[in-house]
């Protein structure tokens, strides 16, 4: 398993000299300065990368950029809009000058609308720490009385109404304020954002569109994309809905095991893959993730660890994200299953057999809290969370020896 670290580029407040010092071998990060549906041009990504490549002080970092993370699918793309062709045509240019500059591993997803969801960037937990967090009644309330959506009240039964009324009603005018800014953040660094009126016109583009149009719109994608990456070497990876359930009325079509196997055997080339990120699939209690990495870890192109803590049981609700050992996600069981299948890579002879994994999103503690980095990216709670991980592979990569 390859040590990686997200880092969202120059104006990061977690710079490539702290990911040295966490020890982690390479980079996933992205031109998040450039409109989605544009070409990465190969200057561009060549100046990314040389600035991953050099500290501070002008010396070598020694890290490399070994994921893109994320070459982002338009919304065109995903509803087949009138800009489909030449969005699709841009995204064949960009994996080439990718491809061109050595890099071979490409996350995207196909989420309608928001890359993420959140009620809360800065949840208190027991420990004083912070961290991220979706709760339903807050986002009821936001879906119910903030946006006013046409339709939501038929998604909600009357308990969860009445709470989210309740909560509304207690809420400030800044209160509410916030609620939306954290509902609409979106994917932290991306070149846009949202505002309430961009979502509700947003949402019109999908009034038509259900699971099996979005999930044929992925295929035609796929069909077009997955030759090109196969013949430039490069390993696409979509990264799952989150959370894995529907919201604000639009279509879910990568939240199980079941989603991914349908997109999987629709494009049987090995250049399309899962990203398979323990903390948004682990967000739903029906997911067996040792046992989704066994079925389908043949596909499995990059990693995100993480946890989180249920709050309504195994039923789709709230949750926040833990400790990366201390949620629900038995990470014990899903790194033992990421070895076995590198195991049988090494076996088949697979160039491919270390697969990339970064530790996914932390608790913002100690000094992380001053800082104030990207929600769900602090330095010193992902230092915490890879350290723990490091700790649980070399334990099971001895014991596998030692047998």
């Amino acid at each position: 398993m390859r040590e990686t670290w997200r880092w969202f580029g120059p104006n990061d407040l977690v710079g490539i000299d702290d990911v040295c010092e966490a020890g982690a071998k390479g980079i996933v990060t992205a031109l998040h300065h450039v409109p989605t549906g544009t070409v990465w041009s190969r200057d561009e990504i060549a100046r990314r990368k040389a600035e991953i490549a050099t500290r501070r002080n002008g010396r070598p970092s020694g890290l490399a950029w070994d994921v893109v993370e994320s070459l982002p699918v338009s919304e065109d793309i995903k509803t087949g809009g009138a800009n489909w062709r030449s969005h699709v045509d841009s995204y064949v240019d960009s994996l080439r000058n990718i491809a061109a500059e050595g890099i071979r591993v490409v996350c995207y997803n196909f989420m309608p609308v928001l890359d993420w969801t959140r009620t809360d960037l800065a949840y208190e937990v027991a420990t004083g720490a912070t961290c991220m967090r979706f709760d339903l009644a807050d986002f009821a309330a936001f879906d119910l009385y903030i946006l006013e959506r046409a339709g939501a009240a038929d998604e909600f039964d009357a308990a969860l109404q009445a709470e989210a009324r309740r909560r509304f009603d207690a809420m400030s005018a800044d209160d509410r304020a916030a609620l939306a800014r954290n509902v609409v953040f979106g994917l932290p660094g991306a070149a846009e954002s949202f505002s309430l009126e961009d979502v509700r016109a947003c949402l019109q583009d999908y009034a038509q569109i259900g699971e099996d149009t979005l999930r044929a719109n992925l295929v035609a994608f796929l069909k077009e994309v997955a030759p090109v990456a196969e013949e430039l070497g490069i390993r696409l990876c979509c990264h799952p809905d989150d959370p894995p359930f529907p919201l604000l009325g639009l279509p879910r079509i990568m939240s199980t095991q079941n989603d991914y196997a349908r997109i999987m055997d629709a494009v049987p080339s090995k250049a399309s893959g899962i990203t398979l990120c323990t903390g948004s699939l682990g967000a739903r209690g029906d997911n067996d993730l040792p046992g989704m990495i066994d079925a389908l870890g043949d596909r499995i192109h990059f990693l995100h660890l993480r946890n989180v803590k249920r709050e309504d049981g195994t039923v789709p609700g709230s949750f926040y994200e833990a400790e990366h050992l201390g949620g629900d996600t038995d990470m014990v069981a899903v790194v033992a299953a990421i070895l076995r299948e590198e195991a049988r890579r090494r076996g088949a002879g697979r160039a491919d057999a270390s697969i990339p994994f970064r530790p996914d999103h932390g608790q913002d503690i100690l000094d992380d809290k001053s800082r104030k980095a990207q929600p769900g990216y602090p330095a010193i709670g992902r230092l915490k969370g890879l350290a723990e991980l490091r700790g649980v592979i070399a334990a099971l990569s001895h014991r596998e020896a030692a047998e």
